[in-house]
């Protein structure tokens, strides 16, 4: 269904029970090889208990680095050196556990760990600096030795943070709830699932409250851009907006899910609390509010009645149905294999949230669930009025209790969000009116349409991106494509490949399926939105920068590529990497079609200056039929490749990654290296696991820092 591959022979079978017994599974022609207890994936050990995944993982990599140190303790290092091995070897092996296993680490560990740094630093000596000065920046007087437990503490910060305000809201609220006089007779009636409805619901603000913040893409390029705000941790956490945005999504559904069968429950339990077999308490306070002067609680005023069409009925009711029914399209709708192959069902009912926010701010007005009023609550004791209900408006001590409902407070949560999204809709809006002339038009062989434009004030960064909108194909479809044009040139491009319904429209609108030059008036109105920036943009800020693409994962390094060009051939003070390493792993030549131009004008020019080095490119083939590999083959001793007339040749099949990161780190051995990838999530996690495993193979310095696109 998703047209990927499985390698069946490095596939395994992991049976959920120990107690199941092993047994054969074949499946793509070979036998799965069967993991009972554990097995690796990306250099982490799976377990079934949490404290094995500790065990044999931490453990193992502290035994490890204690082994390294002993080894180190024997050469020739002066302090300096040690501590950079602590900074390259041993601080990136914790951190790539610490980011991908969010389990808790005891400080034990750590005290463990200060220990063996300590040896490696001293030399298994007598310590010269307290450990405190080991920890204190360099400015300061210190050693700038990392502190490996806050470095635990701020891989896991981004989602305890979030989480434990989650929890904290939860429980809080629950608390409250449950222990709270005024909802005491509430409580007699609907049980704990009171305090389940309001703390879920709580958390739904909180967490509607995020929701738009990451998708605010003008605050995100804003915040990316402020070198003052956003140092290169911060900006590779704006850098997972999107996930963020996922992940709150997710919460609101668990969230929901707990309001939405709290509040059946509570709605049942209203209904047989007018049964007679309730309970005379129960019933009591179900009947209150049939004067004209009283106020109710229980919301069902008749045994004999249909609850789900009463409470439906209600402001509450109806604006929860909405609500849920909305979330469930918009949940059902996000899911991969919709957004690939469906985009506009994603687009549109993304749209259903204006509904659901509407929902959320009205869904409070309708008081569904009641408590005392404080002043009630003062002159009816409920600790002795309780037990005496039936002195109620008898007694002067216990005058019939009076009941209201909570004032809503779901907008005080989501007004900020929603007025900084309605701005950032306004910036949108108002630069979707900005006239953009299309200044050329080609078509490439490959189903790749190249559109060069030209707009008023439009200023952009290498590997930002744009939202395009075609008023004729459609009125509301906005789609995100790379910018492929480098800043100093005077007009902004995109390359668009040919692969659904609406870029199938733009080919044609734009007259790409006619030979005949196409005069500028018959070109159809564009709508440009943007530039926002990614991850990409952080290329210039390496000294060596590593650049990996995959298929139409190549367009943000189009805009980069020239870019690092232009400033290279310069004399301007900008920013530049000094060498610049470029892959790009392709299954079909067709893709080389439309991006093949650009390497061969940076391959003449460089061989112009004598200044080859400056970028190393390497081209994977990955599919090839017979008849390729024969006229391949023919051709070998040319000078030029066969494929794209490159002095490169193109390489075929896939690269052998541990090789090419352990020559990376050869070459560079002092450098803090930034690598940048767009493709396939299964290639990122590869690439993030030699970034983290080869920052550790040389003790100069070398360092990977890995960046994913994503939009």
């Amino acid at each position: 269904m998703s047209g990927l591959r499985v390698n069946w022979a490095k596939s395994g079978a992991y049976p959920f029970s120990p107690d199941t017994p092993e047994c054969e599974i074949r499946l793509g022609g070979g036998r799965l090889q069967w993991y009972p207890t554990t097995f690796r994936y990306l250099g982490i050990r799976i377990y079934r208990d949490p404290l094995d995944v500790l065990e044999g993982n931490l453990l193992r990599m502290i035994a490890s680095i204690r082994a390294q140190i002993g080894f180190w303790n024997t050469l020739p290092l002066n302090v300096p050196s040690r501590i950079a091995l602590t900074k390259m070897i041993v601080l990136p092996r914790l951190l790539y556990y610490f980011a991908n296993i969010p389990t808790y680490v005891p400080n034990r560990l750590f005290r463990d760990l200060e220990v063996l740094l300590r040896s490696l630093i001293w030399n298994a000596g007598r310590p010269r600096v307290a450990l405190s000065k080991l920890y204190t920046p360099t400015d300061s007087g210190g050693l700038a030795v990392p502190n490996m437990e806050l470095y635990y503490l701020s891989a896991q910060l981004q989602w305890l943070l979030w989480l434990g305000l989650n929890l904290f809201l939860f429980i809080d609220t629950f608390r409250w709830f449950e222990q709270e006089d005024a909802y005491l007779y509430t409580r007699i009636m609907l049980g704990s699932t009171l305090a389940w409805a309001r703390a879920s619901a709580m958390c739904l603000n909180f967490n509607c409250m995020l929701i738009l913040l990451p998708v605010c893409r003008n605050l995100m390029s804003f915040l990316r851009g402020t070198s003052s705000c956003c140092r290169r941790m911060l900006r590779r956490q704006l850098d997972k907006n999107i996930t963020f945005h996922r992940m709150v999504g997710y919460m609101i559904a668990l969230h929901t899910t707990i309001h939405v069968v709290a509040h059946l429950v509570n709605v049942e339990r209203y209904h047989m609390s007018q049964s007679k077999d309730a309970g005379a308490l129960q019933n009591m306070l179900s009947c209150i509010g049939e004067n004209s002067n009283e106020t109710y609680l229980n919301p069902i005023r008749s045994y004999n009645t249909n609850t789900m069409k009463e409470v439906l009925c209600t402001i509450a009711g109806a604006t929860g149905f909405v609500i849920t029914l909305a979330l469930i399209l918009i949940l059902t709708s996000s899911t991969e294999l919709i957004r690939r192959s469906f985009y506009e069902v994603f687009w549109y009912t993304h749209h259903l949230a204006i509904a659901f926010f509407i929902g959320l701010i009205v869904h409070g007005v309708g008081q569904m669930v009641r408590g005392q009023t404080p002043q009630s609550l003062f002159m009816h004791n409920v600790s002795h009025c309780r037990d005496h209900y039936y002195e109620w408006g008898e007694d002067a001590q216990c005058p019939l209790p009076e009941f209201s409902g909570n004032k809503p407070a779901s907008w005080k949560w989501i007004l900020g969000p929603m007025v900084l999204y309605v701005c950032e809709r306004i910036i949108r809006f108002w630069r979707s009116q900005q006239q953009v002339v299309i200044t050329k038009v080609m078509a490439h062989s490959s189903g790749v349409l190249e559109l060069h434009m030209n707009k008023r004030d439009f200023k952009m960064e290498p590997g930002q991106y744009v939202f395009l909108q075609c008023p004729s194909i459609s009125q509301l479809e906005w789609h995100p494509f790379t910018l492929t044009s480098a800043p100093e040139e005077e007009y902004f491009s995109v390359h668009v490949r040919v692969v659904g319904d609406w870029t199938e429209a733009l080919w044609k609108a734009c007259g790409a399926e006619e030979k005949e030059f196409q005069d500028p008036w018959k070109m159809p109105r564009l709508a440009v939105d943007g530039p926002f920036g990614s991850a990409t943009t952080g290329v210039f800020h390496y000294e060596v920068s590593v650049c990996i693409a995959a298929g139409i994962g190549v367009t943000p390094f189009a805009s980069v590529l020239k870019s690092i060009w232009y400033r290279f051939c310069s004399s301007s003070t900008q920013q530049k990497p000094e060498k610049v390493y470029f892959y790009w792993i392709c299954r079909d030549t067709c893709y080389f079609e439309w991006f093949i131009d650009l390497l061969l004008s940076l391959e003449s020019q460089m061989a112009e200056r004598g200044s080859t080095h400056f970028l190393s490119y390497h081209l994977f083939l990955t599919g090839w039929d017979e008849t390729q590999a024969a006229h391949i083959a023919l051709h070998c001793d040319d000078k030029t490749d066969v494929i794209t007339g490159l002095r490169q040749k193109t390489f075929y099949g896939r690269p052998n990654w541990h090789s090419e990161f352990r020559q990376l780190a050869d070459n560079h051995p002092s450098k803090t290296i930034g690598v940048f990838f767009c493709g396939p999530k299964a290639l990122s996690k590869t690439l993030q696991k030699m970034s983290s495993v080869y920052s550790s193979t040389d003790p100069r310095g070398v360092c990977f820092h890995y960046n994913k696109e994503s939009f």
